[in-house]
């Protein structure tokens, strides 16, 4: 196992940690006229489970 040759200093080690940064989830509008809830794109909506606008095909629950 590789073993790091010298210690990370505290100030290295903020610095790095100083990068991290969280950002906010884009949300998107349920395709479903009738549900209109808030999720994530590209997943299906976690209210009425539909995927995409075409609703008949596309239903995951």
């Amino acid at each position: 196992m590789a073993v790091p040759k010298r210690k990370m200093s505290r100030s290295n080690t903020r610095h790095r940690r100083s990068a991290w940064k969280t950002t906010a989830p884009t949300l998107v509008t349920c395709a479903n006229p009738a549900c209109g809830a808030q999720h994530l794109p590209h997943r299906a909506c976690g209210n009425c489970g539909q995927y995409g606008a075409r609703n008949d095909r596309r239903q995951v629950l």
